[in-house]
């Protein structure tokens, strides 16, 4: 059984300061938000996702 936690279980490093690189600069949020967008796994997926769906709505108004 896996014990459960509380907020006390962290009350000695919750509010410690954030850790800072000793070897390297920080990386630039615009940099480090880039690794987290979204990205197309299938080319082409999204096309033919949008062709269905405009095949189906185009059924439905017959």
């Amino acid at each position: 059984m896996i014990p459960q936690r509380t907020s006390e279980d962290y009350a000695d490093i919750v509010n410690l300061p954030r850790p800072e690189p000793q070897n390297h600069q920080r990386m630039a949020l615009a940099k480090r938000a880039a690794q987290f967008a979204p990205f197309a796994a299938l080319t082409g997926f999204d096309k033919v996702v949008a062709e269905t769906i405009r095949q189906h709505e185009e059924s439905i108004d017959d």
